[in-house]
């Protein structure tokens, strides 16, 4: 994970300026955009030698107190901070299953909730399992091959959910690319998403352009916009509920729209129609 390491730490290095961190700016023109490695390491009270060694790789044994120096020169989120400790000391963990089980509750629970979408997904964006909602607002997942039956497939390369997506693509690709960052630092080792990572910088153009700017970032709550055939404009918040119970699964991600608005409205009448499927009835 060294080079991962040293160019995490450039691209932040990057979106800085003196300034930012409360330094003059010396020489005029500057030939790279943002800090240079001696303002940083001015900043983050460490030699210039040993940061060049840390962005290099062969800095050995860096301690929790000079990430954390570091980190707070750089100016990084949470997020951003323990992503940078865990490309030092790069995490191993056991194993997924290969095979994800769904507990029947979680289904039933799903299909209750009748007028929001609502689904779980694994720990490779991968949709487990949905409701009836999830397929009648986003994408019918019961005609999508189940290998590609992830968000990172179909906001990257699904031409019609991109469409769907409407103005709010690039936010939405940006938020799942750095999703993706921020898990392949979680897991390093694991083939599967590393995989899907190879895949989507192959067949995706602007999620390699993406993918390059390093951004890390957890999913938690926020909003979807997307602009259906049917029912027009839709606003719904999102929230996010980890499942500490079902360690091959990563969370259930829960809809609603604002109540009386017209996003609510157009959810009842999708769910009227009942004409899509959910994961139980395939």
């Amino acid at each position: 994970m060294a080079s991962e390491m040293g160019e995490f730490l450039k691209s932040r290095r990057a979106r800085l300026r003196p300034e930012d961190v409360e330094l003059r700016a010396y020489g005029g023109r500057r030939r790279v955009p943002g800090l240079r490695r001696e303002e940083l390491a001015q900043v983050a009270g460490v030699s210039v030698a040993y940061y060049i060694r840390l962005e290099q790789g062969t800095a050995d044994n860096v301690s929790a107190e000079v990430l954390d120096a570091i980190a707070r020169a750089l100016r990084l989120t949470p997020d951003e901070r323990a992503h940078l400790h865990r490309l030092a000391r790069p995490p191993r963990r056991a194993p997924r299953a290969e095979v994800v089980r769904l507990r029947p509750p979680l289904q039933h629970l799903l299909d209750a909730i009748t007028h929001a979408p609502a689904y779980v997904v694994g720990h490779y964006t991968n949709v487990v399992a949905w409701n009836r909602l999830t397929a009648a607002v986003f994408v019918d997942l019961a005609d999508v091959p189940p290998e590609e039956r992830t968000w990172s497939h179909q906001i990257h390369l699904n031409p019609d959910y991109r469409a769907r997506l409407d103005d709010n693509w690039l936010p939405v690709a940006r938020r799942n690319v750095a999703y993706l960052r921020l898990r392949l630092g979680q897991d390093p080792h694991d083939p599967k998403l590393r995989g899907l990572v190879d895949e989507l910088l192959e067949r995706g153009e602007e999620f390699a352009r993406m993918w390059e700017e390093h951004p890390v970032e957890d999913l938690r709550h926020g909003e979807a916009r997307v602009r259906h055939p049917e029912v027009g404009r839709l606003v719904l918040p999102f929230e996010t509920l980890h499942l500490p119970g079902d360690p091959d699964l990563s969370r259930l991600m829960l809809y609603a729209a604002e109540p009386g608005s017209p996003s609510e409205a157009a959810l009842r009448r999708l769910a009227e129609t009942g004409a899509h499927r959910s994961s139980a009835e395939l």
